[in-house]
């Protein structure tokens, strides 16, 4: 009989999150997330996105089940205090998830590189419009587009902020990448694009000095940038732990008919 999978347990500092961790902590025989086969999770999409993030920047990842202690908690599970955590772990269906590797060049000729889980989003630091130029596979696909930004989403993310932006809602499996501007000045009714998740996505500030441009990769922001490229770390995947009958490919799926 196989051993039982080791489990790492990590709350945000929120009361609700806390207040459960203290009754988890005698449930199981909890391990040190260097050590765990699994970390569970207990707060909202925001902590869930930090503990993958921490995952990718160590280089040691592993599944992660999370329980909604937070507001939305899309990537989470229901909180359940009278069903065994160790029972919803093994019976939770796997999904899997490609971040983006975001690769941004300042005005400075600074190079900093990042993971993106939900999106990349290049936005204007100013009043006035970005302009950007934007190439796909190395071959420019629109030489100007003018817009407050634009943002790179992947299946995972794009029920956040590119959905707000009027971005379309991607199925998890897809291999897709939503590509959608933010308010979009010329050419006015560009809608964005849908490209396949194996794409490069470039894009490169004009005018930078009058129009300097930001670019955040989840949380993380650089400023006055020059250059910024994207693509989907297909290596580097992630593993997301849901209940079954709740897994995200159907809450994107369910998404998509609400009014």
């Amino acid at each position: 009989m196989p051993d039982a999978p080791r489990l790492a347990l990590l709350a945000s500092p929120a009361d609700r999150a806390q207040d459960a961790e203290a009754a988890l902590l005698a449930s199981h025989d909890w391990v040190q997330l260097e050590e765990a086969d699994t970390v569970v999770v207990l707060g909202g999409d925001g902590f869930m996105l930090q503990t993958l993030h921490h995952m990718l920047d160590t280089g040691r990842v592993i599944p992660a089940y999370g329980i909604n202690l937070g507001t939305v908690g899309f990537l989470m599970n229901r909180y359940k205090s009278s069903r065994s955590i160790t029972e919803r772990v093994a019976k939770a269906r796997a999904i899997a998830v490609a971040p983006l590797l975001m690769e941004a060049t300042t005005q400075t000729g600074e190079r900093h590189s990042s993971w993106a889980i939900n999106e990349v989003s290049l936005l204007r630091e100013t009043r006035q419009t970005a302009k950007l130029e934007v190439s796909v596979n190395g071959k420019v696909r629109m030489p100007e587009l003018s817009c407050d930004g634009v943002l790179v989403a992947t299946p995972a993310g794009s029920t956040a902020y590119n959905l707000s932006a009027n971005g379309p809602i991607l199925p998890l499996g897809s291999a897709m990448l939503a590509l959608t501007p933010i308010s979009p000045f010329r050419p006015r009714r560009w809608r964005g694009a849908i490209l396949p998740e194996s794409c490069e996505i470039v894009f490169r500030s004009l005018e930078s000095i009058k129009r300097p441009v930001s670019v955040v990769a989840d949380q993380k922001e650089v400023r006055d940038i020059k250059e910024v490229r994207v693509s989907a770390a297909r290596e580097h995947r992630l593993t997301l732990l849901f209940d079954r009958g709740k897994s995200l490919d159907e809450r994107i799926f369910a998404e998509q008919f609400l009014v």
